[in-house]
């Protein structure tokens, strides 16, 4: 647990994330304050939809919505 900032594992702060991430990817970083990580969601997800045709999409979104979910800033 980060006592600064009050964030841990499967806390409110990470759920909230890992919700905003499900609708857009990277954006539940963003809310974290890890910008690369969002931009490398957000363009990996774009990619990602673009070459499986759009059939493949929600991968990313899922996958970064486990990323914010698990996020523990004292790692």
């Amino acid at each position: 647990m980060d006592s600064a900032r009050g964030t841990r594992v499967g806390s409110p702060a990470n759920v909230l994330a890992a919700l905003a991430s499900f609708f857009v990817p990277g954006l539940g970083q963003l809310l974290q304050g890890r910008i690369l990580w969002a931009a490398a969601w957000f363009l990996a997800s774009i990619v990602w939809w673009i070459v499986t045709l759009g059939l493949l999409g929600g991968v990313m979104h899922v996958l970064s919505c486990i990323h914010a979910a698990l996020y523990d800033p004292g790692r």
